[in-house]
Order: structure tokens, then C-alpha cells, then sequence
């Protein structure tokens, strides 16, 4: 589950972990040169207030509780540099069809998605204000979303890059945030359905010989959301191009399972040329205890059959403060088939010395 800044919105604040994958041997950079296990991967936001002797050793203790990777959110090079320098990659973190530029809106509207009543994310986001999702299928979102990850796969202190929001509008959230929002989804409603765009609609047509808003339920239709599953694909399939071709990897935050994923913001993370991936199993959002996330994972690593990894992503706030939940979570996606855990919270001594136990 993806929700960083639906919970940004509730108070919540923005970081997370995950492991290496063995698909990106030989991508590897400076973090190869340090011995020791490594496993795990951390979300910041890095501060231009941190000093370099504050990086110095918050990198050091993460690298030394078995962490190789670090999703950067904004663009800095002292923190990239600095954690190169302890033996972490330093990644990207790369929204990709939520994108909220103002200019972007103004200049190029026709750009954004738009739901089954007609209304466009670029005047009428969805949720929240930012919430500002492009069509995948306009020919100009392609050419954007690909000149964006090229300015950041050229640099030569970015090791790699990691994909964010890159799927629809969530047509149904999770249970737990419906109380937040005041909507009762259980259903698919028709202002939180996308993409119905002239672009898509005209494509579908193209191959199915029908317009999607002429259906009765579209809503039900395995075509029409096969259709979107793909147009997600095709955008994932542009995007890992550009950053093989300067021999980066490239790893997404996905929801939680296949199944979940493709039914509520039509992500097929399955059938993507990864080279790792991080499902969000934060199983609060969902109203299920910690023994679903060693499910959710095992539903994910049958699915992949050995594609690429994938990293078990646990919510710190759902675990209240129980280290032993925490451990047990771990084991748990570790036992199913994970290769390693993704956690989204604040990064403590105590959680430094969980994962520096499950790192070997």
C-alpha cells in the first residue's frame, strides 16, 4: 500500500525500508565495497538542515544494521553522496502519474486523467488537492514521464530509480481510511473511476469494438480494466528502458498484493520488467492482524515465480510501539518467500537493532 501523503494528511510522517535485490547484481555501485549482510532499504525525505557529520553516522549506523538502499525523495547530492559514501546506493524516488506541477496543469490539461463523470485531475483532483494523476495513454505523458527519469538516471550520484504512484487513482481506498474521507466504497463510484478520457475510450474502442461509457457496468468489464492494467504496463516497460540503458536499476512501491493492486488502482506489478519490488502490506489499512502479512507476501512471491524479488512493506504506526510484533512481522515475509522487509516509519535504535537481527 502506497499512501505516504494520505498520510501526511492524518499527522504521519514519510520513511520506510526494504532489501537489495539479487536482480541488480552487477548494477551495484559503491555500496559493494563495504562487507557486511545488507537487506534492508529506507524512504527519506533528506533535510538541508542536516550537518555532514549527522549524515556521516546516520549512514554508518544504517549501513551497519544491514541497509543498502536509500529512496531519496527530493534531489540532494550531499545526502546522496553521503550515503554512497558509508556503502549504500543512493535511488531516486520518482512520482510518476501523480504529478502535481502547476505548469504541467496549466500548459498541458489535456495531459490528465479524467474520471467516468467527465472531470479532469487537472481541475478537479480526486481525495486530496494533489492528487493530480496523468492519462497513461496521451501520447504527451509518455515523452514527459521519460525526459523526467532521464534528467535523474544521467546523474552520476544516482544509482538507481524507484517508481511512486505509478498506477490510477485509487478507485476504492483501503477500509480503514473510508471513516477519514466520509465514503463508503464498497462499491466502485463513478468519481473515482479513471481514466475515461476521449484518448482511452477511442484506444479501447480501437480494439474492442465498443465505448466504455456505453456499457451498462463498465465497472465489470475484464476487458476495460485489462485495458488499464496495460496502459500502466506500457508506461513501466518506457521507464525501465531508460534506466537499463544506463545500467540502473529500477524497483516500485506497489499495493499490497496482486490481487488488491489490480482491483483497486489497476496495477498489474507482476507482469513489469523490475528489477525489484515493495508492496506496501501495511496491514492496518486493511483491518488485518500481522499474520496476514506473511499472506500477503506469499500471494506476491507465487505470483512473481521468480521474476524479481520483492521486500515485505510494514507500517511502524500499525505495530503501536511493539517491537515484538515488528520482529515477528519480519519473520513472518521472510518465511513466505521475501527477501527481506520494507518499513515505513521512523528509523529508532530499537528498529536499527530488529533489522541489524534479521540482516544475515
Amino acid at each position: 500500500m502506497n499512501k505516504r501523503h494520505f498520510l501526511k494528511s492524518l499527522g504521519l510522517g514519510s520513511l520506510a525500508l526494504a532489501t537489495p535485490s539479487l536482480a541488480m547484481a552487477g548494477m551495484q555501485g559503491e555500496a559493494k565495497k563495504i562487507a557486511g549482510p545488507v537487506r534492508h532499504r529506507i524512504w527519506i525525505n533528506p533535510s538541508a538542515k542536516d550537518t555532514d557529520a549527522e549524515l556521516k553516522k546516520r549512514y554508518a549506523d544504517y549501513r551497519a544494521a544491514g541497509i543498502g538502499v536509500i529512496y531519496f525523495e527530493e534531489d540532494s547530492e550531499r545526502h546522496f553522496r553521503a550515503a554512497k559514501a558509508a556503502g549504500i546506493e543512493a535511488h531516486r524516488w520518482f512520482w510518476t502519474m501523480n504529478r502535481n506541477e502547476k505548469e504541467l496543469r496549466e500548459q498541458h490539461p489535456e495531459l490528465f486523467s479524467v474520471n467516468r463523470k467527465g472531470e479532469s485531475c487537472a481541475t478537479k483532483p480526486p481525495y486530496v488537492g494533489y492528487y493530480r494523476f496523468l492519462c497513461p495513454n496521451q501520447p504527451g505523458t509518455l515523452q514527459y514521464l521519460k525526459s523526467k527519469a532521464e534528467e535523474q538516471v544521467a546523474k552520476d550520484y544516482i544509482d538507481g530509480l524507484h517508481l511512486d504512484y505509478v498506477r490510477f487513482v485509487d478507485v476504492i481506498l483501503p477500509v480503514n481510511l473510508w471513516d477519514n474521507y466520509k465514503i463508503d466504497q464498497s462499491k466502485e463510484l463513478p468519481e473515482y473511476d479513471f481514466c475515461y478520457c476521449k484518448t482511452c475510450r477511442d484506444k479501447y474502442a480501437g480494439i474492442y469494438g465498443k465505448d466504455p461509457l456505453e456499457m451498462e457496468h463498465p465497472d465489470q468489464s475484464p476487458s476495460w480494466r485489462k485495458f488499464r492494467y496495460d496502459s500502466i504496463t506500457h508506461i513501466v516497460r518506457n521507464l525501465s528502458e531508460v534506466a537499463h540503458a544506463k545500467k540502473k536499476p529500477i524497483t516500485a512501491a506497489v499495493f499490497p498484493t496482486p490481487e488488491i493492486a489490480k482491483r483497486i488502482v489497476r496495477q498489474d506489478w507482476v507482469n513489469w520488467p523490475l528489477d525489484a519490488v515493495c508492496p506496501m502490506i501495511y496491514h492496518g489499512f486493511y483491518r488485518e492482524g500481522v499474520q496476514w502479512i506473511g499472506d500477503a507476501v506469499a500471494e506476491g512471491v507465487n505470483a512473481l515465480n521468480g521474476k524479481f524479488p520483492l521486500y515485505a512493506g510494514l507500517y511502524l504506526p500499525d505495530f503501536n510501539g511493539n517491537h515484538d510484533d515488528i520482529r515477528k512481522a519480519i519473520r513472518l515475509a521472510l518465511d513466505n518467500g521475501a527477501a527481506g522487509a520494507s518499513i515505513f516509519g521512523s528509523v529508532t535504535p530499537q528498529l536499527l537493532g530488529i533489522l541489524r537481527e534479521t540482516a544475515g
